[in-house]
Order: structure tokens, then sequence, then C-alpha cells
């Protein structure tokens, strides 16, 4: 069995100015085998989908006529290839798309679903956070009354942004505009939610360590990506000054990253995200660094519904599982469609797809109707990172 052909698919529905592009965009590989087979792999389209699409077709020149099952030896092609890799984005979330595909094939071809191939399950059902759900919230009793509605969904975990517009610095104004906006949060799900702030990488690590003395009396679960992602120092100050557990990893693209930032002690959550780093060959790996130093896994999870389902394989084999994110209520409708709503949710929590492969079932009709070409949305008032309307209404 060799790959014989693929396809890239963009998706989207039409542009709206406004935050949260990425919530309504999806790049999509289909991987085709000599045999038949047909594999899905997903890659980030944060205001990136031109370079994104151009670094899949060129990983594919390599993959074509490549056994599918390989995954080391052609991912280590790759890394022989690609001079940038370590530090190109757009060439790993394109390799991480190949290697999602790639599993697909392989459980299609055994007749398995994908953890029973990686390892076996720890568990059949995962634990969700919801993300994106607070949409619109400006004001305390905005988040409040969301909260209480998806508190009241089974959600037992919520992560939301209070900061509004604040960016690398914020004053004590601002800090008690966060506080009500997370005690709403709190008041509104009687303390029975855990809660996750999303800081986004956004602040200097004097401001991030204000926020993080501020809100501790609330009791997060996790401050996430509290300091900007390339301050690595000011994340050891942050470190040393504060008790919030911190969560971070999306923006690592390399293990040797992960393990750099776990052996440092510089997080307690780590949350690679599986369409970034090499996709569930290395997925695996990160886990297996992050458990070797007590550190727990909250893959991120945030662009479309073939990654939902890929980590949630990847979360049903792994020992250090803490809790998964899920846009998956607040996906566009079409997200869901092109799975054919293969991974809902039930009580905060979703079942682990057990067809073989993805175990979910691809929609092609979806693919070719949501289909379009060009670039996201670029909305200078806000940016493409926040959940809509959380930032220029606030």
């Amino acid at each position: 069995m060799k790959i014989s052909g693929f396809d890239v698919f963009t998706l989207g529905e039409p542009a709206k100015a406004g935050g949260a592009t990425w919530a309504g965009i999806s790049v999509i590989l289909k991987l085709t085998t000599t045999n038949g087979l047909v594999g899905y792999g997903e890659a980030v389209p944060t205001l990136r989908v031109r370079p994104v699409v151009e670094s899949l077709r060129e990983v594919g020149r390599l993959y074509k006529g490549k056994d599918p099952s390989a995954l080391e030896l052609n991912q280590h092609e790759w890394h022989k290839h690609d001079f940038y890799l370590p530090v190109s984005f757009e060439s790993t979330t394109a390799l991480s798309a190949f290697d999602i595909a790639c599993w697909d094939i392989i459980g299609k071809s055994h007749g398995e679903p994908i953890h029973k191939l990686a390892g076996g399950s720890f568990r059949d059902t995962v634990r969700l956070y919801s993300n994106g759900w607070y949409g619109g919230c400006v004001t305390p009793e905005q988040f409040g009354t969301r909260a209480k509605k998806y508190a009241a969904m089974g959600y037992t975990a919520l992560k939301f942004d209070p900061f509004g517009r604040y960016y690398d610095w914020i004053d004590g104004p601002g800090l008690e505009r966060a506080y009500e906006r997370v005690r709403a949060v709190k008041d509104a799900t009687h303390g029975k939610v855990d809660l996750l702030i999303e800081h986004h990488g956004r602040f200097n690590p004097n401001s991030a360590i204000m926020a993080a003395r501020k809100l501790e009396p609330l009791d997060p679960l996790f401050a996430e990506e509290p300091i900007h992602p390339d301050n690595i120092e000011g994340l050891r100050k942050y470190r040393s000054s504060t008790n919030v557990r911190v969560a971070l990893g999306e923006r690592i693209l390399t293990k040797e990253h992960a393990a750099y930032v776990c052996s440092n002690h510089l997080t307690d959550f780590l949350q690679a995200d599986i369409t970034n780093i090499g996709g569930i060959t290395q997925a695996k790996k990160f886990s297996a660094i992050a458990e070797a130093y007590g550190v727990e896994m909250a893959f991120h999870n945030a662009f479309g519904p073939i990654q939902n389902a890929a980590t949630l394989q990847v979360d049903s084999t792994i020992p250090n599982f803490l809790i998964q994110e899920s846009f998956y209520d607040v996906f566009p409708e079409w997200k869901r469609k092109l799975v054919r709503n293969g991974t809902p949710v039930v009580e905060g929590h979703t079942a682990v797809p057990s067809k073989p492969g993805l175990g979910v079932d691809v929609d092609e009709r979806i693919l070719k109707e949501y289909s379009f070409e060009g670039q996201e949305t670029f909305d200078p008032d806000e940016p493409v990172w926040v959940v809509k309307d959380t930032w220029k209404k606030s």
C-alpha cells in the first residue's frame, strides 16, 4: 500500500468582520492510497491559510508514493529535507496533517480505531472544558449568565479570557474588571465549575504577576499562557513569584522545546497541539516527556473536527491526561456536519470514537459545499486569536 495522491481543501463560510476567524475555517487534507483507502488530516489556519496550503503541497511531494505506515521514517525524511522545520509553524502543521491522515489509513487498514493501535485505552470517555462559549460577553453579568447556561449543559470546566482589550500590560481598573468577570462565572456556577483563565500569551511578566495575585483567591485551575511565549526568563520570574498553576504549549513545535519547558518546571500542564507538533506520532512522545516530569496533558484543540477526532484518540491512550479543550458546541454547524456529528458532547464529556481510524465518517459533500480560496478576514480592531466581540466591545 502506497500513498497515490492527496487533496487539500480550505473550508469556510462567507467572511464576516470580527475576531475568531480561525473558528470558521478549516484546512483539511485527504490522502488516497493505491488500494483505495482514504485518510483525513487537518492543519492550522490561523491567519496563515495560503502559506499552510502551500506547505501541504510541499510536504505532499515527499509523501506521495510512500508507505503510510512508515510514520517515523516519513517524518525523518521531511526533517532531513526541510532545513527550517523546527522553527516553521507552516511546515510542522503540514507535516501534522499528513501524519494524522496516515494514522487514519493505518487504522482503517487494520479495522481498528487509532487508540487500539497506539497503546490501548485508559478511558472510553473524555472530560471536556468548553471554550468559545463567551462570544460577545463583556460585562460580568453577561459572563455569568452564559456560564450558567454551559454549566447546565453538563460542563464542569470553562475556559475564558477576562482581560478585554489589554495587551502587554494591565492597570488597576483592568485587573478589577477581570476579577469581576471571573467572580461572576464562579458565582453563577456555584463554585462547581473549574475556572481556566486564558491569557493568550499577552502580558509582560510584571502584569501577569499582578493578574495572578488578583485572581488567585478565586482558585483557578490554571492560568494559560500568562507570559508572551518568547519570554522564557519572564516565565521563570512568573513561576517564582506566583502560586497559580500554569498551562501552556499550543505554540510549542518540537519535543525538544517541550522537554526544556518540562525539565525546567515552567509549566504544570502541557497544551501541545496535535496539528502543530507533527501529529499523533509526536503527540505520544510529548505525552511521555510530560509524564516523566509529572506534567499532565491538556491538548490544545481549537480548530476543526478532524483535529478534534485525532486528539480524542490520543487522549484515550495516555496515563497523564488532565482535561480536553472543546469548541465542538460552538463550532459552525458545517464543522459538525463534516464528521456527521460523530463526536457529540454529552454532559461535558465525549465518547472516544470507536470506528476504524480516526473513528469519524467524513461527509465529502461538505468538502465541496464549503470550499473557498483566499485569505481569512483581517480586522484591525480585533486580533484573530480572541473570541469574537470580547475585545473591541470591552
